[in-house]
């Protein structure tokens, strides 16, 4: 049987984890986080399997991690977390989990672009602090809305856009009925919703010569990976009124550092990569986890 650290669990999680976690499971060492890169390697001695929620593991940390075999990382995008290539190379297993939380996740994005098309964290910011500014916002109904990676999240947020009134584009990597060039969803769409999993093909995706031609003003939702997007050319042209406003609810470095560019642009909305955080989706993703870790 694997000994197993949940090397990274913070007290949200731990309410909803002891309610999946029973007597028949194997057994699961749960570490309170979060933990420091540098530290991961102490904390993780003994252990040959590793659940991991947003521990940083690169290729150098993995190497000290003598007896480390499997990681399960919690979602999709391990990629942002873990060095894939260097835990291949060191023959640990890394293992994600898929479709827990798509409605989830969708229902998350979706709630960005209202919060983007009105206004809302810059006017809530405003009056919290005694000011008062009514800011024009955008009305969705008929309204075009560019869907980037049509998965189960993407096929979600289509179901939601079109009880609001929205019309959809969509794009897939590899193209399926009815989806459209990258290019011509770019140029068209007045809202652009990023859906598309992490890896070689896709970091970068959103480069300089694509982020120019979506429509001025555009509202840009991102609930994938930061890495989609070339983060230096989004400041500019967010700063330049191009891209109209940035919703995200992940970033480069979680959590952002001060310097994070992102913090001092005011046309921004920011969540802490709480997209796929409602009960129903996390009892999934850690029944899913606690089997993939038992499996070995």
């Amino acid at each position: 049987m694997p000994k197993t650290l949940f090397v990274d669990s913070t007290p949200d999680i731990d309410r909803v984890w002891k309610r999946v976690h029973g007597p028949k499971d194997i057994p699961v060492v749960v570490n309170m986080g979060p933990v420091d890169e540098k530290d991961v390697p102490a904390r993780v001695v003994g252990y040959d399997t590793v659940i991991n929620d947003a521990t940083y593991f690169s290729g150098a940390t993995l190497e000290k991690c003598a007896g480390l075999k499997h990681i399960v990382f919690l979602g999709t995008g391990a990629a942002s977390f873990v060095d894939i290539a260097a835990a291949k190379r060191l023959g640990i297993k890394v293992s994600t989990i898929s479709g827990y939380g798509d409605t989830t996740v969708a229902e998350h994005a979706m709630g960005l672009v209202f919060a983007a098309a009105r206004h809302i964290a810059t006017m809530h910011g405003i009056v919290r602090s005694g000011g008062w500014r009514p800011m024009q916002g955008m009305e969705l109904r008929g309204k075009t809305l560019g869907i980037v990676g049509l998965g189960g999240i993407g096929r979600e947020m289509a179901r939601l856009a079109g009880g609001i009134g929205l019309k959809t584009l969509t794009y897939n990597r590899t193209p399926k009925p009815g989806t459209v060039p990258i290019d011509e969803l770019l140029a068209q769409s007045d809202i652009v919703s990023l859906h598309l999993a992490l890896n070689d093909a896709t970091r970068g995706f959103l480069d300089r010569d694509r982020l120019r031609k979506t429509k001025p003003g555009v509202i840009l939702v991102n609930t994938a990976r930061a890495a989609i997007v070339d983060g230096s050319v989004l400041v500019e042209l967010l700063r330049s009124g191009h891209i109209g406003h940035y919703a995200t609810d992940v970033f480069g470095k979680e959590p952002p550092s001060p310097d994070e560019p992102l913090l001092s642009i005011d046309n921004v909305t920011l969540t802490a990569h709480a997209g796929y955080n409602t009960p129903e989706a996390a009892m999934t993703m850690y029944r899913r986890a606690i089997d993939l870790a038992a499996a070995g």
